[in-house]
């Protein structure tokens, strides 16, 4: 095990992941042609704590990396740490991503760090052909800042293929707290799980599903380092159903009985809302603007507009999104929504 950092985490913050939590990763909400959205951005907050997340995630992919080039990571990490200040009868994780070379992602994290974030969830894609010494190096650098939230990003949107070797070294790290495991591939996926139970730390380091194809398989899986709860983008839509499926999911784990055929192919009904959402028949390109055109449809967002405006709905898309919403009512919270929504904007 690598020395400590004053970016241990505690081991109340590492008892707090175990408990297995609803996490969203955040959108950004901002006008059409530009501008951060402040009364939508903290709407969207407000959205994902009622719904009864345990923690929020900003700062990351579905936030858009250009948020960094916008000048709005900074004003973004601070509505969202207030609005979940504001609700401090809650037990809410507060996850920021970092991203870059080292010095910019030990930039990032300590800009986390001083609007009180838990955790960094940190983005190796920018070291695509970085060494795993080098890597290992600059998630030391990063993890003594805050604690660290390992990040297996799919390559499909930037991510790089991550050895088994690496994944077991990140484990000796004692900054290291958590993964999210996102390749969107079962072997890479099984290759985290296996480095985290070899590394012996499989009751220290949390592991998180970000698959978002394999939501409710990936939670269920009886495995020696098993997944406790999930960082998602896909469920930055539909939170509130979302909540209610993982705390059925985890009864039935606690429990220990075999999970019944209806949820079973509850799994696979996830699985198709998200390819429509995250536009998995063309290569995820329409993913981030497929979220937005949920929450839009529900008055969460205006639009579907994103910072790069080259990144819009593919062909079909909308269409997709709306057959899954009306095959699935029992999967969306729209009628949720609609309660609170006037309440969220305020």
């Amino acid at each position: 095990m690598g020395p400590s950092s004053a970016g241990a985490p505690s081991g109340v913050l590492r008892a707090r992941l175990f408990e297995g939590r609803v996490i969203p990763a955040h959108p950004l909400a901002t006008h059409v042609g530009g501008g951060l959205d402040e009364r939508r951005q903290r709407a969207l907050t407000r959205y994902y704590l009622a719904a009864g997340a345990g923690g929020v995630a900003a700062g990351v992919h579905t936030t858009q990396f250009a948020i960094r080039e916008a000048g709005l990571l900074a004003p973004v990490l601070e509505l969202v740490a207030e609005e979940v200040r504001a609700a401090a009868e809650r037990d809410v994780l507060l996850i920021a991503g970092a991203c870059g070379g080292t010095d910019q992602a030990v930039r990032e994290a300590r800009l986390a760090s001083e609007h009180g974030y838990d955790l960094v969830l940190l983005s190796l894609a920018a070291l695509p052909d970085a060494t795993d010494d080098e890597l290992i190096a600059h998630c030391r650098a990063v993890a003594e800042v805050l604690p660290l939230f390992g990040f297996y990003l799919q390559p499909a949107v930037g991510g790089r293929v991550l050895s088994r070797a690496f994944w077991r070294r990140l484990c000796e790290l004692d900054g290291v707290a958590a993964i999210k495991v996102a390749p969107f591939d079962r072997y890479r996926t099984l290759d985290v799980v296996h480095a985290v139970s070899e590394s012996g730390r499989a009751d220290e380091v949390a592991l998180y599903t970000g698959n978002d194809d394999h939501i409710v398989l990936d939670l269920l899986a009886p495995q020696r380092a098993r997944f406790v709860g999930g960082l998602l983008g896909h469920w930055a839509v539909w939170t509130r159903a979302a909540v209610r499926l993982f705390e059925e999911v985890r009864a039935i784990v606690r429990s220990g009985a075999p999970a019944p055929p209806e949820l079973l192919a509850r799994a696979e009904e996830v699985t198709d809302c998200n390819a429509a959402v995250f536009d998995a028949a063309h290569g995820f390109r329409g993913c981030v603007p497929g979220i937005h055109a949920v929450l839009a449809s529900q008055g969460l967002l205006t639009g579907t507009h994103c910072l790069d405006p080259n990144e819009v709905l593919s062909p079909g898309q909308a269409d997709e999104i709306e057959r899954v919403r009306r095959t699935y009512p029992h999967l969306v919270d729209d009628a949720f929504v609609a309660e609170h929504l006037d309440t969220w904007l305020r």
